[in-house]
């Protein structure tokens, strides 16, 4: 009964918490209210190892939490709860696109949408560069030019730009070059 319970829970989990992973924190809250699966105290280590885990958060707090309530089989459970909303959903999305992808009309929205995500997508990295490299709390209080920008961090996003440029390797070599730097360098 308990797998049933987790699935269900999941499940809802899964059809109402949109807007990612951290957007089932309330849920999970109330899960913990609720059962005895874990506990509020328990929550912050599923926050802290889920952020810590390779994949979507909302997918690794779920097996975490699916774990502790029945372990292997509750964690997947509760992690195929929390995904089958979407891929109902998708699959619903995919078979009423599909009877209309002839149409002009929805091929002029998808063209439509991609200058929107590409400032979306602008939008964020500028925002990751201005964290990384940009130091304005520094700039606003000295107002000097110096202040403005992180040196090192330039220089490190400058070289790791023209490294990734010049050479074709896996993207996971980088990202793992850029920690070792950042961690020999202290950034």
């Amino acid at each position: 009964m308990t797998y049933f319970i987790l699935f269900l829970e999941f499940f809802k989990i899964g059809l109402f918490a949109v807007g990612g992973g951290l957007a089932t924190l309330p849920f999970l809250y109330e899960l913990a209210e609720k059962y005895t699966w874990f506990d509020e105290a328990m929550l912050g280590n599923m926050i802290a190892v889920s952020q810590s885990t390779p994949g979507p958060i909302g997918i690794n707090m779920a097996t975490y939490a699916g774990f502790n309530a029945g372990g292997i089989l509750g964690g997947l459970i509760a992690t195929i709860g929390l995904v089958m909303p979407s891929v109902i959903i998708i699959i619903i999305v995919a078979h009423v696109l599909n009877k209309f992808k002839e149409s002009k009309a929805v091929q002029s929205v998808f063209y439509a949408l991609r200058p929107a995500v590409t400032g979306l997508i602008a939008v964020a990295g500028f925002g990751v560069f201005k964290i990384s490299v940009l130091t304005l709390d520094k700039f606003n209080v000295t107002h000097h030019w110096a202040d403005f920008l992180d040196f090192k961090a330039a220089l490190l996003f400058i070289v790791l730009y023209v490294i990734t440029n010049k050479i074709n390797k896996h993207p996971i070599l980088f990202i793992a070059a850029g920690a070792l730097v950042g961690v020999i360098i202290g950034l």
